[in-house]
């Protein structure tokens, strides 16, 4: 019972929950499994991270999207998901979840693409070097909603702190650290940023650069959803009156409550803008949720 109902709740969760719980799974299975048989950390783990190696990187090509999902330690876990849970909220309330996915992954190449890139390039790199961690794909997602909807605010304590001021101060940051160690993750974390900035940038000017992606995401989640079997065309005959009157109706009247829709929604971003999200009211977050959703 307890099993299925886990399943349930994840099922129905959204999709950063999910994310998170994935993120969990891989460190237990990554780190927490072979310290308990006795085996390094690094025994399965040395697959699916990112390596700056040209030739190790296409002998496993996938490590550019899987060393996301794998964590150095618990704290390195802990605050990439507490920032993930935190900043998902905001981009839920105005987007899809599948536009969430896209940010999140494509964030994650970009810092991963990045960081190769540099570290093969720069002179201030020796050697061979590896990356890992969720942080260039969550910073993508915190400076993209910091980018959107700069006025919205978050409760830290007993003060409101404001989006862009978190996503600058994490950018800010990163760069004042690339010379205290750790430069190719920081790279990396810069890459996710400066993907989240120009997505929303893009975004607000009418091009959503992620849309590929997003169909994408639809055509490997087909090859993994049964086809409904086709049902046996019925030898009866139907009869349709006034079909193309019927149809140019139902389309008019599908177009006129979308417009209407999209325009509420151009009206409640607009809000968010100039006053802060928490300036909407209860109904108003309400209907950008359930739009986000559709």
């Amino acid at each position: 019972m307890a099993n299925t109902s886990l399943a349930y709740k994840y099922k129905t969760a959204n999709i950063a929950i999910k994310l998170i719980v994935v993120n969990v799974l891989v460190y237990v299975l990554f780190n927490i499994i072979p310290w308990l048989v006795g085996l390094g950390s690094g025994t399965f783990s040395q697959y699916f991270v990112l390596p700056s190696d040209v030739i190790r990187f296409l002998q496993q090509p996938w490590s550019v999207v899987t060393y996301a999902f794998l964590h150095s330690g618990f704290g390195h876990l802990f605050w990439n998901m507490v920032f993930l849970y935190v900043f998902s909220r905001f981009v839920l309330n105005l987007f899809s979840e599948k536009k969430f996915l896209a940010i999140y992954l494509l964030g994650a190449i970009a810092g991963g693409v990045l960081f190769a890139l540099l570290y093969n390039v720069l002179p201030v790199f020796r050697g061979t070097g590896v990356l890992l961690g969720a942080s260039a794909a969550v910073n993508a997602i915190v400076v993209f909603i910091g980018t959107y909807t700069p006025d919205a605010e978050v409760r830290i304590f007993t003060f409101n702190v404001k989006l862009w001021w978190i996503a600058a101060f994490i950018v800010v940051k990163d760069i004042l650290l690339l010379d205290a160690g750790n430069a190719g993750g920081l790279i990396s974390h810069l890459g996710g940023a400066a993907f989240g900035f120009y997505y929303a940038k893009q975004l607000l000017a009418g091009n959503d650069i992620g849309l590929w992606f997003e169909r994408l995401i639809d055509n490997v989640s087909g090859w993994f959803t049964k086809k409904p079997k086709r049902q046996k065309k019925s030898p009866l005959r139907t009869v349709h009156k006034n079909k193309k009157s019927s149809a140019s109706s139902v389309k008019k009247t599908a177009t006129a409550t979308k417009s209407e829709q999209q325009q509420r929604i151009d009206a409640i971003l607009d809000k968010i803008s100039k006053s802060g999200y928490d300036s909407l009211s209860k109904a108003e977050k309400d209907f950008l949720f359930k739009a986000g959703k559709e």
